[in-house]
């Protein structure tokens, strides 16, 4: 596709999302983009990638060394360390702490073992699973050594005793070494001291690549227990983002590229190899998608969007409020375990194009994940040797996809072998034939995914009816129309690129990075009935937080006057627990006037969150965290107007076929249409499918559809309002 912007005819770049089912290509190449697709091949990232690039590079009309020797950047981003995490495939940690401390990481608040678990799940906590530990207990070594809450040392670093522990550790087999020192964050001496004896004692020609981590540079914000768990599974991804994203640069070096290799992170931003943490990079992939959500929603003036990414394996929801209001979770749960990092906000579920469908006997239902089929051996239609029953099984028993044109045509599709997996897993339980299979999964799987954004959205205040569902991914136009009906949605945007839109998402960012650093600010003192008037500790912990945001970018190449910051801190009445983030224009106080500003924002955010009247000033201001965004713009493919056009085109379809859809008791006779219903203007009227090179499109009963600019499609509900 061509796009005829200044901006984008300069454009050269890759982005990639490396999926648990699919590896996403979009190329940017001077006006022209180009998007492609192929199987993620999970033992070596870069076979997936290079095949997926040697389809882009097939339609642009040059050669792989050609591309990869002009463009601006490569860009990643990966479920890489999601799948350590899931196969527990990581190094024998050592945990060294604060003498006291011991059992931090194993007591997990207490309460610890219920992060990560279903909805349903946490309900029965005395029955829940405790995770297998990343850290045994063996492992785990106190130091003698004390810093206060102000960071005062309370008891010298006992040096002969931090030999000592380093030593038990490396008899016992630790590969990798994390520090988790009480009050770090607030002075870190004690910990880069430890390094120090560390590397002293163990040189790495000795021990080879032995890594240690210190709590403080992971996270910086107090809290033991998330601070400790952000490091240890830093530490436990270390190894196989090492090697993982280390083969994709060689196979790029080999390829002709020169530039170092960017990573997409779940704050939004992204940053080279040599300046990420493995820990940034979980969720990466869905992130990206939001980011673009982000950009065409405000970009196109179209409200409040819900961003949500129907893939091989998952489905992920994210949130774009017409303000542009980036959400955030301060204290995610990845996997099974609280961590301390700012993460873009993001709710995965176990429900995607190959999720494996199953009988529960329990509540006498079926079940729609969170197992998948993945790439290898993929859902029974593949006919890679998968037996069980997935989504993409039941739309192709439904009729919605074509056997000979799915993924370009390069993987077939054995409408017998979905058939048998149906039958032989859940005939005898639901005592229907595979069509009747197919529906009741069909129904199950969008239900459950319109129950996840419904029940995302009214736990921030929200109802389905503000927004506009936009649907991207492999599977997300195919899945949308019955998504909305079940959320009560009327409008549906297919976004241009839907298919690769989170590879699309993940060149569009920013390059930035975060740092945070705990606090105790006192603006105003209940008990004294005092503003706060001295400003020099406050700006210096701003001042200091920028100055590390300008060091990582300018270690990447860029220069420190091209440098922007956002400032927000998390702030609370007294001694509530609940935090709420606060984005604030200054980035340095002077007079009183600066700090009262600040508590209107305070004032004002609280309210939206907690209702009006909530406000509690009489309780005290004050600041825990003060948080600094460093970031650097750069160039974006933009889409323009993206509203269809007034007028109503006929687009002629090239058959017909029947197809199953919920609700119908027979088949219906449904118009079949290719890449040419994507013309602007375009107007088709369901039941319908549009069947393209990337994706499909399935117009139900009772919905239109209507193409735009770029390769973007509105779907409406009759009796809705168009875009």
């Amino acid at each position: 596709m061509d796009m005829d912007t200044g901006e984008g005819r300069a454009m050269k770049r890759v982005s990639v999302d490396i999926g648990g089912t699919f590896t996403d290509c979009f190329v940017a190449w001077g006006g022209r983009y180009v998007q492609a697709k192929a199987l993620t091949t999970h033992h070596n990232l870069a076979a997936g990638f290079n095949e997926a690039l040697a389809l882009a590079v097939a339609e642009l009309g040059i050669t792989t060394r050609e591309l990869l020797g002009s463009v601006d950047s490569v860009r990643y981003s990966t479920t890489l360390g999601t799948n350590a995490l899931i196969e527990r495939k990581g190094p024998r940690i050592g945990l060294i702490v604060t003498a006291g401390f011991d059992s931090v990481v194993p007591l997990s608040r207490g309460r610890g073992y219920g992060d990560g678990l279903s909805y349903q799940a946490q309900h029965d906590i005395p029955r829940a699973q405790r995770p297998e530990p990343l850290v045994p207990i063996p492992l785990i070594r106190p130091l003698r050594e004390r810093v206060g809450y102000d960071g005062s040392v309370l008891l010298a670093l006992d040096e002969e005793d931090v030999r000592r522990q380093l030593r038990e550790l490396v008899d016992q087999g630790a590969e990798t070494l994390v520090v988790l020192l009480a009050n770090s964050v607030v002075n870190p001496e004690h910990e880069l001291r430890v390094r120090e004896i560390f590397q002293a004692e163990y040189p790495g020609w000795f021990l080879g690549a032995v890594p240690m981590l210190l709590s403080h540079q992971v996270a910086g914000r107090k809290g033991e227990y998330g601070r400790a768990m952000s490091t240890i599974v830093d530490g436990f991804l270390h190894q196989a983002m090492y090697h993982g994203l280390g083969s994709l640069e060689l196979s790029l070096r080999d390829n002709g590229y020169r530039l170092p290799m960017l990573i997409n992170h779940n704050s939004g931003g992204m940053a080279q190899l040599n300046s990420t943490d493995a820990l940034q990079t979980v969720h990466s992939g869905p992130v990206a998608g939001i980011a673009a959500s982000e950009h065409i929603a405000l970009g196109s003036d179209i409200g409040h969007v819900i961003a949500t990414d129907m893939g091989g394996t998952s489905f992920d929801i994210g949130i774009v409020t017409a303000d542009g209001e980036r959400h955030y979770d301060f204290n995610p749960i990845i996997d099974r375990w609280l961590v301390s990092i700012p993460m873009v906000h993001l709710v995965t579920l176990g429900a995607g194009g190959g999720s494996i469908a199953a009988w529960d006997a329990l509540l006498q239902l079926v079940k729609i994940g969170p197992e998948s089929a993945g790439s290898d051996p993929g859902p029974a239609c593949y006919g890679r040797g998968g037996r069980m029953p997935t989504v993409t099984d039941a739309d192709l028993q439904l009729g919605y996809l074509d056997p000979a044109n799915y993924a370009q045509g390069r993987i077939r599709l054995h409408a017998r072998r979905a058939e048998r997996a149906l039958l032989d897993t859940l005939a005898a339980p639901l005592g229907l034939d595979a069509v009747g299979i197919a529906k009741v999964i069909r129904e199950t799987v969008d239900h459950q995914m319109a129950d996840g954004i419904a029940t995302e959205l009214r736990a921030r205040g929200y109802s389905p009816a503000e927004f506009t569902l936009l649907a991207y991914g492999g599977n997300g136009p195919l899945h949308c129309c019955g998504i909305a009906n079940a959320l009560g949605i009327t409008r549906v945007l297919a976004p241009p690129f839907s298919s690769v839109f989170s590879a699309l998402g993940a060149g569009n960012v920013n390059q930035l990075h975060i740092h945070e650093k705990s606090t105790y600010t006192v603006l105003f003192h209940t008990g004294r009935r005092q503003m706060l008037t001295d400003y020099t500790q406050l700006n210096a912990t701003i001042a200091e937080l920028k100055q590390r945001g300008i060091d990582d970018l300018v270690r990447q190449g860029i220069a420190a006057d091209a440098v922007r910051h956002r400032v927000e801190f998390d702030m609370r009445y007294g001694n509530q627990r609940a935090e709420t983030a606060v984005t604030c224009d200054l980035e340095r106080f002077d007079s009183l006037h600066d700090a009262l500003a600040l508590i209107a924002a305070f004032h004002r955010r609280y309210g939206e969150r907690f209702g009006a009247g909530s406000q509690a000033t009489e309780a005290g201001v004050r600041i825990n965290t003060i948080r600094v965004s460093s970031f650097v713009d750069v160039g974006k493919v933009r889409f323009g107007d993206i509203t269809p056009p007034a007028a109503r085109l006929h687009a002629e379809p090239f058959g017909m076929r029947d197809c199953h859809f919920a609700g119908h008791a027979g088949p219906l006779p449904t118009r079949l249409y290719d890449e040419r219903a994507l013309a602007p203007g375009s107007f088709i009227a369901g039941p319908a499918i549009i069947t393209t090179a990337a994706t499909t499109y399935l117009v139900e009963p009772g919905w239109r559809f209507h193409a735009a600019a770029h390769g973007a499609a509105w779907f409406t509900r009759d009796g809705a309002t168009e875009a």
